[in-house]
């Protein structure tokens, strides 16, 4: 049995923490590794996942042992394989401990997703450590076959196949709403500030077709309750304007927010893990990339775009690529109300090309199979 140490540093709004523990979870369950997760911020590790115990230096969640990753944290022996999450950079002294393990542990540096064409040439390139006899290895995940994959459980497709056909009513009942009528959007809205946010509410509140927009608790919520000329919103809040109703749901656990991704009809996604899972859901997205300096972030949305869309008929293409770079302060954008009108008249192509992308990205080797040959293929025999 191989054993697994994940190092994470909680820095980018749960993205990093979701990414770790999906991670960890798969290799424990699927892969029948025993994984330690190193995590500096067990607060917000427990809001994706409630049971965690902030105050516990070391507790079991799922087959995985969590453990807070402190200065005076004792290690013990490293892992024989050892992820370095994001950049994330290891404590020297276990960086001095993989040096003293014969054989030396598999050192991977799981980069950060993106759909631009350098990943693949850069996928599994190693860097041997200046001083040290080590090799760290980077590991991109992606959405072609020159890279590591995106990440999913083996049974995350028949999951959410028989949430929608058997479950789907239940859920909306436990949300207290009815079954959609015919014509209506279920939205959900899980994004960072934006200025054209009031510009798509203002659509959706004068438009044709009722909206209910599912806003679980986030970022996002002080310029919505704005919008709406309220001091502050809260979990459970359902306020109406004209054809738009807003229902914030609370913080939600990373099974929760799958289920709401499968429920809707179109999903406002940021950053990667939810720009991943709402991928796998089959439904039509628009995603927020991370903002970073010098519009960094607006290569790797062009990227994604250029992959997203091909193949697909040229409005509806050009539907997704207005909503896309307007939602991300494209210059030369349309505005939001022209980019809703667009998206709205494709409604269904859209629909139908969001499954034939989940069943494209289904159709390759996942992060987590990818990475365990990776793994194998570079693990040092002992002399």
């Amino acid at each position: 049995m191989r054993t697994w140490d994940i190092f994470c540093k909680v820095i980018d709004n749960y993205g990093d923490i979701g990414v770790s523990w999906r991670l960890a979870r798969s290799l424990a369950h699927e892969q029948g590794a025993r994984v330690r997760l190193w995590v500096d911020d067990l607060a917000a590790f427990q809001r994706i996942r409630p049971e965690i115990q902030p105050d516990r230096a070391q507790q079991l969640c799922e087959e995985v042992t969590v453990c807070v990753w402190r200065q005076e944290a004792v290690f013990g022996e490293p892992a024989e394989a050892v992820i370095e999450a994001f950049g994330c950079t290891l404590p020297d002294v276990y960086v001095a401990a993989m040096a003293a393990r014969m054989p030396p542990p598999v050192w991977i540096n799981l980069e950060y997703l993106s759909a631009e064409s350098w990943v693949g040439a850069h996928h599994g390139l190693p860097s041997p450590h200046p001083q040290l006899p080590l090799t760290k290895y980077f590991f991109f995940p992606g959405y072609t076959r020159q890279t590591g994959g995106l990440l999913r459980e083996r049974d995350l497709l028949a999951r959410r196949s028989a949430f929608v056909q058997l479950e789907i009513e239940a859920y909306w009942r436990a949300l207290g709403l009815a079954a959609p009528v015919p014509g209506e959007w279920r939205i959900s809205l899980f994004a960072y500030e934006n200025p054209a946010l009031a510009e798509l509410l203002d659509a959706w509140r004068s438009g044709a077709d009722p909206v209910t927009l599912l806003v679980p608790e986030g970022r996002i919520l002080p310029q919505l309750a704005k919008w709406l000329g309220l001091s502050a919103l809260q979990a459970g809040d359902v306020i109406r304007r004209d054809a738009l109703q807003v229902m914030v749901l609370p913080f939600a656990s990373q099974d929760d927010y799958d289920r709401l991704l499968w429920a809707c009809d179109l999903n406002f996604v940021r950053g990667e893990d939810s720009c991943v899972r709402a991928q796998w859901a089959a439904r039509p997205l628009v995603w927020q990339a991370y903002p970073q300096a010098e519009s960094v972030h607006h290569d790797k949305l062009e990227a994604l775009l250029a992959l997203y869309t091909e193949g697909l008929e040229p409005l509806a293409a050009q539907a997704v690529r207005d909503a896309w770079r307007c939602w991300n302060g494209v210059p030369g954008a349309p505005d939001m109300a022209a980019c809703w009108a667009g998206w709205r008249a494709q409604r269904d192509v859209l629909g139908a090309h969001a499954a034939v992308w989940q069943a494209r990205l289904a159709d390759q080797p996942g992060l987590v199979e990818t990475l365990v040959e990776f793994v194998e293929n570079k693990r040092p025999q002992a002399v």
